[in-house]
């Protein structure tokens, strides 16, 4: 088995574990009996936990904002209105099944409170998230698209946290929400 492989597979383990169990349920054990790996492979690619634990966050959120970037792409060149753009988002939002592993970086993320070694993984998180903002924002014709975009993000992050807590979407409108923002952001195309 190939080291890369190996490693995938533990950070794979370790989000799904954080996503049933949360972050006191992280063991080398567990995340070994996961991934189908041997107990000294969890502390070869990972001496702490909060390596694993960084790794694992940045990872998902590296496969997440390329996926994300792979759909705005699909619709960059279609001319898509404000309206469009945030139907999509809400769309986006909604079909977005919480699975373990997208529970687990709101643990991560909340763990980042307490542990400042984590801090720098969640700030490049959000970086992440915030830089394919602008770009969908700036393709849009938002003024001060930097200024804008996080909190598009933070209102996202705290719809999806509202839902996952709630279990449910209630009367709450994503693409709404996003339009609104959009239009008091100031004149914008669409």
């Amino acid at each position: 088995m190939a080291s890369t492989d190996v490693r995938d597979r533990i950070l794979a383990a370790a989000l799904h574990i954080v996503g049933t169990e949360g972050i006191p349920g992280v063991t080398n054990r567990r995340i070994a009996a996961q991934a189908g790996v041997s107990l000294g492979s969890i502390t070869y690619h990972f001496p702490t936990q909060t390596d694993l634990l960084r790794a694992a966050l940045s990872g998902f959120v590296t496969e997440e904002t390329q996926r994300l970037s792979e759909l705005a792409e699909g619709y960059r060149d279609k001319g898509l209105s404000l309206e469009d753009a945030a139907a999509l988002t809400g769309k986006v939002a909604k079909d977005l099944a919480f699975s373990a592993e997208r529970i687990a970086p709101f643990e991560l993320y909340i763990q980042a409170g307490r542990d400042h070694e984590l801090r720098q993984a969640a700030a490049e998180c959000f970086a992440a998230y915030d830089d394919l903002t602008v770009t969908i924002l700036t393709a849009l014709g938002v003024p001060d698209a930097a200024a804008v975009a996080p909190t598009i993000v933070a209102t996202m992050a705290g719809l999806q946290l509202r839902r996952l807590a709630t279990g449910s979407d209630g009367d709450h409108d994503f693409a709404t929400s996003v339009l609104l923002l959009l239009r008091a952001a100031g004149p914008v195309r669409g």
